[in-house]
């Protein structure tokens, strides 16, 4: 920090600048850093993230001091006494409920823009890692605070999460124990995930959000077009098409965040919820222990992975199906190593293997929600596969392959969804006539990318990249 210039600056903002770098700060995050000129509807959601993050501490706080973390008042104690007793009660839980549901909402939608504008790549790798990290952390919390309210829905879906530990071979058992605090989820249990909820994991969130910012700031934004704006800069070292954050896209933020707001409220008031999406109707029963319920689920944020666990006749399979969904996005900056990053200037391939990843989530997600009958456990079990088909694709699609490279990998994806409908026939999970009727699903996309790429490599190949952005 310039010294002199904090000790020529009057009043109270000199004084303060003498002692702490307010002054500093603020250009060098704020008025300062310049972000790219090209920025459209897809950067709303960081901004939008930090506000929701703001108000789910806000809220959670409010709620924490009316909550009681024991199993006999637990449900009561949100359902009589902060949504009928506390002034404003109901409101500040709706938010908090909504605030959670909103939270994920913005998450997908970021990280779908990542995907999109390639901004897991070179030198924003570490960035997308505390990206990950911060999902998973944000999926951790959730499901420590999804048992809270102790209602029928969250007490036994907490139970079924909790017993996935209990299929590790040999410590199994033990880390589901010590989770619980108990032999069977109780007071124990909700003690520890009331602290893990309202202590530990918010920190870590907190901690985590700081640095993806540092992150951020340390490599500069990415932008619609992939191209890095550091290369090009004036006499002064300020990039030629950059714009700096304040005031240009803080206001632009406060539209965005004015937008959600209305959204936001609208549910709220109207829509608290959620179609009961959001709050579940066998979450307005106290929970019991004797009564399972006939369809047991997790929040919808959530579902896409409970679709891939009960996809699998094996626990421990759909327990390693879900670490593998994590790991994977934490390697796509190692799987997609082209180095184009906008899917501007892509091949249409590329493209389309984002929409399917995505819409595959989509599905899984709407899957999980359902009854584990057996079409939506079969459909759940294909689109695991085309789910994850995705991402050994964007290994493919890094360039324009030979006919021998693209038959191998044609041959070898088709013979491994093969096996693994014989696996499912030899446990008896699935018969034959079933899984040959679906088996055109994930070999269906791999022969339209494989034979397409072939009959037209341009669908594959990479567009010419402006050197500087583009207005």
């Amino acid at each position: 920090m310039d010294t002199s210039q904090s000790e020529q600056k009057p009043g109270i903002m000199g004084w303060i600048d003498r002692r702490f770098p307010v002054t500093s700060m603020m250009r060098e995050h704020l008025t300062e850093y310049y972000a790219p000129k090209n920025f459209n509807f897809w950067y709303f959601f960081g901004s939008l993230l930090i506000l929701v993050l703001v108000l789910q501490i806000v809220t959670g706080i409010f709620l924490t001091m009316h909550y009681q973390p024991n199993a006999k008042l637990a449900f009561w104690s949100i359902n009589q006494g902060i949504m009928n007793d506390v002034e404003g009660g109901w409101f500040i839980r709706y938010m908090h409920v909504l605030g959670a549901s909103s939270f994920f909402v913005l998450v997908y939608f970021h990280m779908f823009r990542g995907l999109i504008y390639g901004s897991y790549k070179q030198p924003r790798e570490l960035l997308w890692i505390i990206g990950v990290l911060l999902y998973v952390a944000l999926c951790a919390e959730s499901f420590f605070g999804y048992l809270l309210p102790w209602g029928q829905m969250s007490f036994w879906g907490s139970n079924v999460v909790i017993s996935l530990f209990g299929a590790i071979p040999v410590v199994g058992q033990t880390i589901a124990q010590w989770i619980r605090g108990d032999f069977v989820v109780g007071s124990p249990t909700l003690d520890r995930f009331f602290a893990l909820h309202v202590i530990a994991v918010p920190l870590v969130l907190v901690i985590l959000v700081f640095v993806h910012i540092l992150a951020l700031h340390q490599v500069g934004s990415n932008n619609p077009d992939g191209v890095e704006i550091k290369n090009y800069k004036n006499a002064d070292g300020v990039p030629i098409d950059g714009i700096p954050f304040h005031p240009y896209y803080t206001v632009k933020d406060i539209f965005g965040v004015s937008v959600f707001l209305a959204i936001y409220l609208a549910f709220i008031f109207f829509k608290p919820s959620g179609w009961g999406i959001v709050l579940d109707k066998l979450n307005y029963v106290p929970a019991n222990a004797l009564k399972t319920p006939p369809d047991i689920h997790p929040l919808w944020f959530l579902t896409p992975y409970y679709a891939m666990l009960r996809a699998w006749p094996s626990k421990i399979i759909g327990v390693l199906n879900l670490v593998a969904a994590y790991m994977l996005m934490f390697l796509i900056p190692w799987l997609d190593r082209n180095p184009v990053k906008s899917v501007r200037y892509r091949g249409v391939f590329v493209r389309i293997n984002i929409l399917v990843l995505s819409f595959s989530f989509i599905v899984l997600g709407y899957l999980g929600i359902q009854k584990a009958e057996a079409i939506y456990v079969l459909l759940g079990y294909r689109f695991t596969e085309i789910f994850f088909t995705t991402f050994w694709l964007m290994i493919y699609l890094n360039r324009v392959r030979s006919h021998l490279a693209t038959l191998i990998w044609w041959v070898v994806m088709t013979a491994f969804f093969v096996a693994i409908d014989a696996w499912m026939v030899s446990v008896k999970a699935h018969s034959w006539g079933v899984l040959l009727e679906s088996l055109w699903m994930p070999v269906g996309y791999v022969t339209l990318i494989f034979a397409g790429a072939r009959w037209k490599p341009s669908l594959v190949a990479d567009k010419l990249v402006p050197e500087r952005v583009q207005a």
